[in-house]
């Protein structure tokens, strides 16, 4: 039976904030997933938000813009958006939200406690809090130091219907990040151009940890465990 839902009854702690231009029966209780039509119809493409601290803004081309040069070589649809607030990366994940593509990629300055945009702190709990309602059925790629961690995964994952997160354990150059990463999308995509499997992005994540000699976890869901997701440390 589907339950119809308004702005008061909205289950948030099951499928996060209420969205902004909500529309009751939006919902299947049955099933707990969002149907609406935007959401089913997905692209098979990489969505890249990048901030970087204000001391790094005048080397450029930034890594993201780099990567998206290379993904659009490849004949993908890749979009990238450049953020220096907390408000405008709220404004970004929204734009990814409604592109309908699969892939987030997350880059700039990180630590095990948080992510940094140009102007602005924001912790993990917080950072997963914005990005949960935006990354049901999708991927997350995170190319920042040391915030790929089990506090990120535990704001990320469970209830989100997040399929996965991948990124360093460590610190990271970024030349090593930019090759990591277009190597990885690179890798990807030629063994599958329409969806990224599992066993795929496990086989791949270990060719690229191995030949950039960068330490990585991969997060992915799993109903089976009682948090949600599994943890794959991957090491050189």
């Amino acid at each position: 039976m589907n339950r119809k839902y308004s702005r008061e009854n909205w289950p948030a702690h099951r499928f996060g904030a209420s969205p902004k231009n909500f529309r009751p029966n939006e919902v299947r209780h049955s099933s707990a997933r969002i149907v609406t039509s935007s959401l089913r119809r997905s692209y098979p493409e990489v969505f890249i938000i990048e901030s970087l601290a204000s001391s790094d803004e005048t080397a450029v081309p930034y890594e993201g813009q780099l990567i998206r040069d290379v993904l659009r070589m490849s004949g993908k649809h890749c979009e990238y958006r450049y953020i220096r607030t907390r408000r405008e990366l709220m404004w970004a994940v929204q734009l990814f939200r409604d592109s309908q593509y699969r892939y987030l990629h997350l880059s700039g300055h990180g630590s095990p406690s948080g992510y940094a945009t140009t102007l602005d702190k924001i912790s993990l709990d917080e950072l997963g809090q914005l990005l949960r309602p935006a990354l049901r059925d999708r991927c997350l790629f995170i190319s920042a130091c040391s915030m790929t961690n089990t506090e990120l995964a535990n704001s990320v994952i469970p209830g989100s219907g997040c399929y996965s997160i991948v990124g360093p354990r460590k610190d990271i150059a970024f030349g090593d990040a930019f090759l990591l990463w277009a190597s990885f999308y690179h890798l990807m995509f030629k063994r599958n151009e329409k969806a990224m499997k599992r066993a795929d992005i496990i086989s791949t994540v270990h060719c690229i940890a191995t030949t950039f000699d960068v330490p990585l976890r991969y997060y992915s869901a799993s109903r089976s465990e009682k948090r949600w997701y599994r943890i794959r440390a991957v090491n050189p």
